[in-house]
């Protein structure tokens, strides 16, 4: 079955080897740098208004070969709508509870694509992403404040009968796509190894942002007159910004 066809059936697909070696192993430097340069934030929260002024997380959002993925589900005008790091560090990674993306979003209509990156190797002993097959095809479910736990998101779906729930199992470079009414969680990262993934929100420049959060980039394509105001990418200054392959000093 090709990926296309998974997502139709189950709401996920899984496309390996994506993005090539390098280009990983900057984006796991960049984590770290995140991390130094913003201690207060916990490894799991590297969220979207970190992307306004950092130049190589809108380079990497904007590469051609993830943008060539987007495109398949959303077509050829493509917007970033939010980016976020989920880098669980070894032992006490924490967990997110279920919960379905499109719930939380400000989008009208909720037409937009997750595309996640994994930076490292994500595994069921480090906490991949679990994912509820077919689960797409529900309305969205009602989400609770739950701090029972400690966890990102805070809040998910209760009762959810986990029974069917698979391990999405990637190796750095790969990429699953998930839409935003799928069910899907992941557990503590209670192992030795890092388990980061990127998460990024594309949206058709049809789909309207109702609220102003987000990081509203045009990515490709053309904008849809009276829909978004889209910002300027930001420019690198040395010593500013995360330092990258083909980064220009102002």
């Amino acid at each position: 079955m090709n990926p296309m066809e998974s997502y139709e059936r189950d709401g996920y697909a899984i496309f390996r080897s994506v993005l090539d070696a390098a280009l990983i192993a900057e984006a796991s430097a960049h984590v770290e740098w995140l991390q130094r340069q913003n201690p207060q934030i916990r490894p799991e929260k590297l969220d979207w208004f970190l992307v306004l002024n950092d130049p190589f997380w809108v380079r990497l959002v904007a590469d051609d070969r993830l943008l060539d993925i987007a495109e398949k589900f959303i077509g050829p005008n493509i917007a970033l709508f939010a980016s976020h790091y989920f880098a669980k560090p070894p032992h006490d990674g924490l967990p997110v509870l279920w919960h379905q993306d499109g719930s939380y979003w400000p989008l009208d209509p909720c037409e937009v694509v997750t595309l996640w990156l994994a930076v490292d190797d994500s595994t069921p002993e480090n906490g991949c992403l679990r994912v509820i097959p077919g689960s797409h095809q529900l309305e969205f479910q009602q989400h609770a404040k739950d701090t029972t736990i400690e966890n990102v998101l805070s809040s998910g779906i209760v009762g959810v009968d986990a029974s069917s729930a698979v391990d999405v199992v990637l190796k750095a470079g790969d990429v699953s796509v998930h839409h935003p009414n799928l069910i899907h969680g992941s557990e503590a990262n209670t192992s030795d190894q890092r388990r980061c993934g990127l998460t990024i929100r594309y949206i058709p420049t049809s789909t309207r942002i109702t609220k102003p959060i987000g990081a509203p980039f045009l990515l490709r394509g053309t904008a849809v007159q009276g829909i978004n105001s889209y910002i300027k990418r930001p420019v690198f200054i040395e010593g500013e910004h995360f330092a990258f392959q083909g980064a220009m000093p102002e």
